[in-house]
């Protein structure tokens, strides 16, 4: 068994297309995991981490794959995530049991929509990365305008570990700054790592570099500023030392550079794995909730401590559900009864796996820090597993969906197995959600954007063979107030014998959270014991606006008093009382409807700049601002979902199918 101090959980987040995939296959090629390279678009089998059959005829990868592989005595569990941020989710929850990243970008876009969302999620998580940028093979490569924009945009540490020997078509290899020497990469496919002396006419540029990495982290090591100032030599393990407790704190993030397509750099990247990222010893402890008293527990990676584990993906096929899970303390052995904490109920395991990509590995037992799936256990995404403590770890975030279409199936086969397959997919994906349109009796799915919706009615074509007629998209617009307004309601029904009475008293207010309650009653005038049916009620009320029957965001409900009936109150009254009483306040408070608005990052040739943008201000975009590189242009905009249906086509016809474009959700605003 390997020692877990040499054990690293890691992931792979980028952009769409900054090489995520291509990395990854490399990586397990140079590890010795594959014995051939097969390209993500390639005529062969398809790239190793994309095994469904939707992901090798697009070329993108839709969902997060795991594998493990081993280098220099460490063995490396690795997860590749897609790139597009209608998948997002997958990003999510594999970041959320991680403890260590590496974030992909690309040497000539630099940091992309999509690498500002992955640094968001990894800084939500804690968890540490170091940056590896990709493709300095490309043309208008430029790594020191990618470490400008890793400080500046994503307000990181940055801190160069290598100096590239040329770049774009020219590019061969790297120098080591640590150690002062060159890489290069020879043999057919870049295996053998050749180390020499530093080109000369690159010696003055390296160690300026060089001295520049040594005052970077001379701030993270007393003994490294005392050599600087007294002028002696600092050693590879000293710096190695301060690089790892630096990034294993997230005070700096190291920086490698390579091509992947072209089989440069990735070893380095691999030392770079086992010299910097935690192992599950050494990543922050994972925290849980004690559900009978709150209170926070702390969970040390134990084997020997009591089974503490998240369920964090699922995937059902003929088999059987498949629970993707992260353990965090103690042991698992195939066969032994875990405890769901959600649904308070007992499971047997009846086999465990180690994932291998679509291969499963039979095993007998798992311990703390392993990432393994669990065949024949109950469970949802985000669910807490244990031998029998009553505790629940931190959940996963789930954001809302933007866009809904309607699918009508053709004929009642297609209904049955449209139904069986979007079961199916809402237990795997928690962004899917699926509804019924009470006045056409549609089915309503809604998702993170065009084409989420559009891979899940492919998947139902393809693994189902449900033939459904497709509707317009709608958008997911939501209503809120514009200012505060008081309620007093009164809820009677005393007409002999037990009646209903509830009274509530208070106000709501706009607020930037979702939803916030707060209790400021005193004197009894309301029993706590009816304060959870009260909030409950308010949560009822904003399921459905007044204006347009939206749910209702950013509203805060403050409770100030009420009135009670000894006999005739209930929690069913209050609960009543206190919807009844958010309808007639809501309408008091300038209730208005706030639209979906997208960050827009249009990727285009420079010639094309001008129609693109008035293109974007036809939609009621707001132009944030363009850079250009050589002749090449990034267009960043914010733009209302509902003016961004069918976009793809329209900009192919702009650009002569040249340009490319990523958007993400990022604010409810009022609707124009």
């Amino acid at each position: 068994m390997v020692p877990r101090g040499r054990i690293r959980n890691i992931g792979i987040s980028a952009h769409i297309d900054a090489g995520k995939t291509t990395l990854s296959e490399r990586i397990l090629y140079y590890s010795g995991k594959i014995h051939k390279i097969e390209e993500v678009r390639g005529s062969g089998r398809g790239a190793t981490m994309d095994s469904m059959a939707i992901e090798k005829d697009k070329g993108i990868t839709i969902a997060s794959a795991a594998i493990t592989c081993n280098w220099n005595d460490t063995k490396i569990n690795l997860i590749d995530t897609p790139g597009h941020v209608d998948f997002t989710i997958e990003v999510e929850r594999s970041l959320r049991v991680l403890d260590g990243a590496i974030m992909v970008l690309c040497a000539v876009a630099g940091v992309q929509s999509q690498s500002i969302t992955v640094d968001r999620q990894m800084k939500r998580y804690r968890v540490p990365r170091i940056a590896f940028i990709n493709k300095m093979d490309r043309e208008g490569a430029n790594p020191f305008a990618v470490v400008k924009e890793l400080k500046e945009k994503l307000g990181l540490n940055p801190v160069l570990l290598q100096y590239p020997i040329a770049v774009a078509g020219n590019f061969i290899g790297i120098i080591d700054l640590i150690a002062m020497e060159a890489n290069y990469f020879a043999g057919e496919k870049g295996e053998n790592r050749i180390s020499k002396p530093i080109p000369e006419q690159l010696k003055n540029q390296a160690e300026k570099a060089r001295e520049d990495l040594l005052d970077r982290i001379s701030l993270l090591s007393e003994e490294i500023t005392e050599k600087l100032i007294e002028g002696e030599r600092v050693s590879q393990q000293l710096i190695l030392a301060a690089l790892r407790q630096g990034t294993l704190k997230r005070e700096i993030t190291p920086v490698l550079m390579g091509s992947a397509y072209k089989n440069k750099g990735v070893q380095n990247l691999l030392d770079g794995v086992v010299n910097y990222l935690p192992s599950p010893l050494e990543k922050e402890l994972a925290t849980a909730v004690d559900i009978s008293s709150s209170e926070t527990v702390k969970i040390y990676p134990q084997v020997e401590d009591p089974l503490v584990a998240l369920a964090f993906k699922l995937t059902d096929d003929e088999f059987g559900q498949l629970t993707y899970t992260r353990i965090y303390a103690g042991t698992l052995n195939k066969g032994d009864r875990i405890y769901n904490t959600r649904s308070q109920k007992f499971n047997r395991v009846s086999r465990l796996v180690r994932m291998e990509a679509d291969k499963r590995l039979e095993i007998e037992s798992a311990t703390a820090g392993d990432i393994v799936a669990l065949i024949g256990v109950e469970s949802a995404s985000g669910d807490t597993l244990t031998s029998g403590r009553q505790i629940a770890l931190e959940s996963i975030f789930v954001p809302d969906p933007v866009i809904t279409l309607s699918i009508t199936p053709k004929t009642q086969a297609d209904l049955d197995r449209a139904s069986k397959a979007l079961q199916r997919f809402v237990k795997e994906d928690p962004t899917l959600q699926v509804s019924n349109d009470p006045e056409s009796n549609k089915t309503l799915i809604s998702g993170m954007g065009e084409l989420h919706l559009e891979i899940y009615i492919e998947r139902m074509k393809r693994e189902y063979n449900a033939n459904v007629e497709v509707g317009a998209p709608a958008v997911a617009y939501r209503e809120t107030i514009a200012k505060s307004a008081s309620f007093d309601y009164l809820h009677k029904k005393q007409s002999g014998g037990q009646g209903q009475y509830a009274r509530v008293i208070g106000r709501i207010e706009p607020c930037q959270e979702q939803f916030i309650f707060e209790s400021k009653v005193f004197g009894g005038a309301i029993p706590s014991k009816f304060l959870a049916a009260c909030e409950k009620g308010f949560r009822d009320a904003m399921e459905n606006g007044a204006i347009e029957g939206y749910p209702i965001m950013g509203v805060k409900i403050i409770l100030e008093g009420g009135d009670y009936h000894s006999v005739d109150s209930s929690e069913m009254a209050f609960r009543f009382a206190a919807k009844q009483a958010f309808d007639r306040a809501f309408t008091d408070a300038t209730p208005t409807i706030l639209e979906p608005i997208m960050l827009v990052e249009v990727e285009t040739p420079s010639e094309f700049i001008g129609k693109i943008q008035g293109d974007l201000l036809s939609r009621r975009g707001f132009l944030l601002g363009s850079v250009t590189k050589d002749n090449y242009a990034v267009i960043r905009a914010e733009v209302p979902l509902a003016k961004m249906f069918r976009y793809s086509s329209r900009l192919r016809g702009l650009s002569k199918g040249m340009a490319a474009f990523a958007m993400e959700f990022t604010a409810y605003r009022p609707r124009s």
